[in-house]
């Protein structure tokens, strides 16, 4: 989604109710307002070495008195040191408040990014947590510090106009002029900015696909190409990075510029108007003026400087928010009691989230608890989205899912989950042991993971392993063979002998012996009364299932007991 899109949907949210990213930052303004009265006290103090000079130059070298000199320097080093406490305790609450900030929004955040991942949305990707972090640290940065010294640079223009009114006019052109290059680092630098992180975010997605497929990559000899199409992506990123550079460090240097001129011209200015007479007090006046119209421009100097943090910043501010509304905070399903297992499906209509065509038209069966169904069809006919609809993945465009009497869609999932198995058609698994990997990395029973692991024939195995089930699966089971990949993600599914058992294709990876454990899996699972619904284009399965749902382009074409339908399938497709 572009910052375009992002700045609409900011301006809609801040005419309304204020967005999650908003409300955070607002829950934090007497810190921010403790921060400013900080802020003006340093910059006040900052003037301690003005006054020196000008104290060193009137008293002590007119008295001659030394005990005048050490008593100055005294106190001169109490207020160094108390504006360097006020500065770690303005930096203190500056810090304090960003690690609120991301503590109030990491679990929103993390949420928002599983489901648009999970609902196929935009923003479904760990580049929201690196958007989180970018705010948060630009929450505690000097750069923040800068916009709240900012107001007090009008206190030190008031202090120049009471010096003399032509030397408060010289310091606000001056401030003009570092305004208006301000908003042309802004107009310059911004697109720059953003075009260079999307470019960067672009390649480096890139190369995590690219490693998620280094078998394919490296079988058909695609590594050449993929690697010149990363370097083609991450040449555009370092030319848009470069150019970002040039124009803010540009900026910055003429920013810099300009206080170092503005300071030794009012110096100039100060002494020409002593000179006619139209500046009094031995020229002390004149330098004093010099060092305030320098400090208040340091502010939009510093600002200017860090230009591309800000705008990195705001990118990522922006990205976040669009997520945030996109994806709003998840109310909590109903809790329920344990179920038994029967799935009632009614007059089921379904598509994909967010929009496509309808996938499921108009589907309705009763399965009761403790039976076994198998999904069969042409590919592309609806079975995995109707796997995805029972177990409420996905919700209905109309027409329900229940189980046990009840919307599983709505159910909590965190109750519901004990007593639900899932195996998708695309295995994953997660770096952690093989005991968490069943466990679903909650608490391990190792009982319960021994039951579903020999279930599956998968223990013979372990054992062989030096660290058995503490042995470490890391990135997506890489050691493992895809079979075992198999067997472990069907032993996480039938941890705990789940009520509901939902299998995508599960022995699709398994051989000759795989597949005769995983019939009796079934015969185990059905024993123990657990309701099974696998989706399979093996015809060893249907031998041990109860009913059979033949799906043709969403429709429901044939369902009833097994011998019903494959008696009727072979009137449709004589052997």
């Amino acid at each position: 989604m572009s910052v375009l899109a992002a700045s609409k949907l900011n301006g809609k949210v801040l005419m309304g109710v204020p967005s999650a990213l908003k409300s955070a930052l607002w829950a934090h303004t007497d810190l921010v307002k403790q921060a400013l009265w900080f802020s003006l006290a340093i910059n006040l103090l900052m003037l301690a070495p003005t006054v020196f000079m000008m104290q060193v130059y009137d008293m002590v070298l007119n008295s001659q008195s030394i005990r005048t000199l050490l008593m100055l320097l005294l106190l001169v080093f109490v207020v160094y040191l108390f504006v360097e406490v006020l500065e770690w305790v303005r930096l203190q609450m500056m810090t304090a408040i960003s690690l609120k900030f991301d503590s109030d929004l990491r679990n929103q955040v993390f949420d928002a990014m599983y489901e648009a991942r999970r609902l196929q949305l935009p923003g479904g990707s760990p580049q929201a947590l690196s958007d989180l972090r970018v705010v948060r640290d630009f929450i505690g940065s000097p750069m923040v510090t800068a916009f709240l010294d900012a107001p007090v640079s009008l206190i030190f223009l008031l202090l120049v106009l009471l010096i003399h009114p032509s030397m408060a006019l010289f310091a606000l052109v001056g401030a003009v002029c570092q305004f208006v290059l301000a908003v042309r680092a802004h107009r310059v630098t911004e697109p720059q900015v953003v075009q260079s992180g999307r470019a960067g975010m672009e390649a480096q997605a890139y190369v995590s696909s690219a490693l998620n497929n280094a078998e394919g990559v490296e079988a058909m000899g695609m590594f050449g190409a993929i690697h010149d199409k990363w370097m083609e992506k991450q040449k555009k990123f370092l030319q848009l990075n470069a150019a970002s550079s040039e124009s803010s460090g540009l900026s910055a240097a003429v920013s810099k510029f300009g206080q170092a001129a503005q300071g030794s011209l009012m110096m100039g200015l100060g002494c020409w108007l002593t000179i006619v007479g139209l500046l009094q007090d031995s020229g002390s006046l004149m330098i004093v003026a010099s060092v305030l119209g320098g400090r208040m421009l340091a502010p939009l100097v510093q600002i200017i400087a860090q230009w591309k943090m800000i705008v990195s910043a705001k990118d990522s501010y922006a990205r976040l928010d669009v997520l945030l509304e996109s994806v709003p905070v998840k109310p909590k399903g109903m809790v329920l009691p344990p179920p038994v297992g029967q799935v009632v499906v009614e007059n089921l209509f379904l598509a994909a989230p967010g929009k496509g065509p309808t996938i499921l038209k108009g589907l309705s069966f009763v399965l009761s608890a403790g039976e076994t169904l198998a999904l069969i069809g042409p590919s592309a006919s609806g079975k995995s989205s109707l796997t995805r609809a029972l177990v409420g993945i996905w919700g209905a465009q109309s027409g329900k899912v229940r189980l046990d009497g009840a919307d599983v869609f709505q159910w909590s999932k965190e109750n519901l989950g004990p007593y639900l198995g899932y195996l998708p058609q695309t295995v994953e698994l997660f770096d952690g042991t093989l005991a968490e990997n069943i466990a679903r990395f909650g608490l391990v029973d190792m009982d319960k993971v021994l039951n579903a692991s020999r279930l599956l024939g998968l223990d013979e195995f372990v054992q062989t392993l030096p660290e058995k089930y503490e042995t470490r699966v890391g990135t997506a089971g890489a050691f493992l063979s895809g079979g075992q990949r198999q067997r472990l993600a069907l032993a996480r599914a039938v941890y705990g002998m789940p009520k509901l058992i939902v299998l995508d294709e599960p022995n699709s990876s398994l051989d000759e012996q795989g597949d005769a454990l995983f019939i009796e899996l079934l015969k185990a699972l059905k024993a123990a009364g657990s309701t099974v619904v696998i989706v399979t284009h093996k015809t060893s399965p249907l031998a041990v299932v109860d009913k059979i749902l033949f799906l043709n382009d969403g429709r429901m074409q044939l369902w009833g007991s097994r011998d019903e339908v494959l008696a009727k399938l072979k009137e449709v497709v004589p052997s």
